[in-house]
């Protein structure tokens, strides 16, 4: 692997930033937030349409650009740094990636496209009340019927479920695990957006009533589907966490140098060194945890089910501490709505628990290498 990134990978995360800069200030993260939709559709069109980042990884052949998972990854951070409201996490990092690791070369074609134009926002219907990511967590039914597949039963925590056009659903045939598309407007199925403590992260419960879907991939096959997708899910995540985790170091280096009490910088006092040495160790072992699984999602080498999960568990702890070392280095203004330190906390702790909490990937990693 390549310790560095390249001219190319830098010029793409200066026009990202700059993009991103322009169009999630924390004025309209603050706007988007109170919204029911939580997006801007003319920024997400942009986005498809003028930088092409909802297919930058999806094949050429699929209507995207061929880009690895590094360059994907290097988006995610820029994202996470101005904690984007947009559903492009559940369509990228989740249905896209669902999609590209199922054998089903038929509904690539007929999805994929779609995505990688930002026509469609998609996303994917994996936990349900149990609130559990292992496969035994899935308890849907999906019967057979004369058309296909019909679903009945209620996914929650479902990432901008209230609005996707496109939602693949993770049911039980009596093959095993299996996937299966579902139109946003199908037929018994009936979506309420749920409260978050995130709320620049939308989620909604999704109630179906013999809900018609599309088999995606072989029956039964789906849960190594949604492995491989989840692993590539995290890594996504992680990087999205170290890119919100960088920008909380330096609003509180910036605040410590610009903050004076008695006379001198806030800055100068070995308390706030040592806070500030704590939150740089951090980002950095973070950033590193995350590149390196983002070289191993582009890879797909075996490699990547440990480093998922440690990356996942490392950077899960890493973004929430430098979050709360940031609010209490701004001190009291930081605890104010006002200020934008509690947007980041609450998407740390919200990101914390997506997917799994760090014990639970700490015992997938010990699992993956045999301890």
């Amino acid at each position: 692997m390549n310790f560095a990134f390249s001219e190319e990978q830098e010029e793409l995360r200066k026009v990202a930033a700059d993009f991103l800069t322009n169009k999630s200030s924390e004025a309209e993260v603050r706007r988007l937030m109170e919204t029911e939709d939580g997006y801007d559709p003319a920024v997400w069109s942009q986005m498809a349409e003028q930088l092409g980042l909802q297919g930058l990884a999806i094949p050429e052949e699929f209507g995207g650009s061929g880009y690895s998972y590094v360059e994907l990854c290097v988006i995610f951070e820029e994202m996470g740094r101005r904690l984007l409201c947009a559903p492009f996490f559940s369509t990228v990092a989740l249905a896209a990636n669902a999609l590209l690791q199922s054998d089903d070369a038929a509904a690539k074609a007929e999805y994929l496209p779609g995505i990688a134009s930002g026509e469609t926002i998609a996303t994917v219907a994996f936990t349900e009340e149990n609130g559990r990511w292992d496969e035994s967590g899935i308890e849907m039914e999906a019967a057979a019927s004369d058309d296909g597949h019909t679903l009945t039963g209620t996914k929650s925590y479902v990432i901008d479920g209230h609005l996707a056009s496109l939602i693949i659903v993770a049911a039980r045939t009596a093959e095993g695990v299996s996937l299966f598309a579902v139109d946003g407007d199908a037929s018994g199925l009936t979506r309420t957006s749920l409260s978050t403590m995130d709320q620049t992260r939308k989620q909604a419960k999704l109630d179906f009533d013999a809900t018609p879907g599309k088999l995606i991939g072989a029956a039964g096959g789906g849960w190594h589907t949604l492995t491989k997708m989840l692993q590539l899910a995290v890594v996504a995540l992680a990087s999205e966490q170290m890119g919100g985790a960088q920008e909380c170091l330096d609003s509180a280096v910036q605040y410590a140098k610009d903050r004076v009490q008695f006379g001198r910088p806030i800055g100068s006092f070995q308390a706030i060194k040592h806070k500030l040495a704590d939150m740089l160790l951090e980002v950095e072992s973070g950033k590193s945890a995350a590149y390196y699984a983002a070289w191993c999602g582009a890879e797909m080498n075996d490699e990547l089910t440990s480093v998922s999960s440690l990356a996942k568990a490392y950077c899960s702890e890493a973004y929430f501490h430098t979050t709360a070392e940031n609010i209490q280095i701004h001190g009291g203004i930081g605890f104010t709505w006002e200020h934008p330190a509690h947007l980041y906390f609450k998407r740390a702790k919200s990101s914390e628990l997506l997917f799994g909490d760090p014990t639970y990937h700490r015992e997938l990693l010990a699992q993956a290498i045999g301890i």
